[in-house]
């Protein structure tokens, strides 16, 4: 088995991006694909070292991109002003998002009939925008993502499938939250799970998370858990 990587440009209008694209040269093509969307800080080594997971596990795995090539933040203000004009205009993020989710699909490594995006935080929210969008793919995986609805997408239908994998105290997505979010899925016919992990808060996945006064603390158990579910989807997805 070798792990290959390549980094892919693709543009949003005039906006350059940068993606990579993670893929086990020993298996045939196409595969499946799955879509990385990242937190708050902009494509980094947490989401390509996601994507080098997945495509061990089988999968053609694209980490996109949605600040802009080689934009990135340094830290919590830098990455709340890159983060906080997308929250703003909903549509521009939705369209960026469908915008590398093609990029993917036009890898030779990609099934483009075959594909799924997961999201951790920020990208959490970002994949249950793509699914709200009523985009065709086979299904979204949310890590303690974010859930305010994001007030365009009200009377589409959810084709993708939709797991969202929450840390139960979490500051930022509580849970009258999650409740909001199951009925906001169900009004969409989406077929949807929400598994919520006790005594668990935000950034749950993150190794260098551990500020309890911002809510953000890693759980080596709910990290370890909600991988498996998301394995388990994914498998359910494109092979059950």
């Amino acid at each position: 088995m070798a792990i290959q990587n390549r980094l892919i440009d693709y543009k949003d209008g005039d906006v350059v991006l940068e993606g990579m694209l993670a893929w086990d040269d020993a298996l045939p093509d196409p595969r499946p694909g799955v879509l990385v969307s990242h937190a708050w800080g902009g494509r980094g080594d947490f989401e390509d070292g996601k994507v080098n997971e997945l495509a061990g596990l089988g999968y053609a795995a694209f980490a996109l991109d949605l600040y802009g090539k080689g934009v990135r933040g340094t830290g919590p203000e830098e990455n709340a002003a890159l983060m906080q004009p997308f929250l703003d205009d909903r549509t521009m993020l939705q369209n960026r998002l469908l915008v590398s989710l093609d990029a993917m699909r036009a890898q030779e490594q990609v099934d483009a009939a075959r594909v799924a995006a997961i999201g951790f935080c920020f990208g959490g929210l970002c994949v249950l925008d793509i699914a709200r969008t009523g985009a065709d793919l086979a299904g979204v995986v949310s890590f303690h993502g974010l859930f305010g609805a994001p007030g365009n997408t009200a009377g589409n239908k959810a084709r993708a499938r939709v797991l969202a994998l929450h840390g139960w105290d979490d500051p930022m997505a509580r849970p009258d939250d999650a409740v909001a979010l199951a009925k906001e899925l169900t009004a969409m016919d989406a077929d949807w799970q929400i598994h919520a992990y006790g005594n668990t808060m935000h950034a749950f996945t993150n190794p260098d998370a551990n500020d309890k006064q911002m809510g953000t603390v890693y759980d080596a158990t709910a990290d370890r858990r909600s991988w498996t579910a998301m394995q388990n989807f994914l498998e359910e997805l494109f092979n059950g």
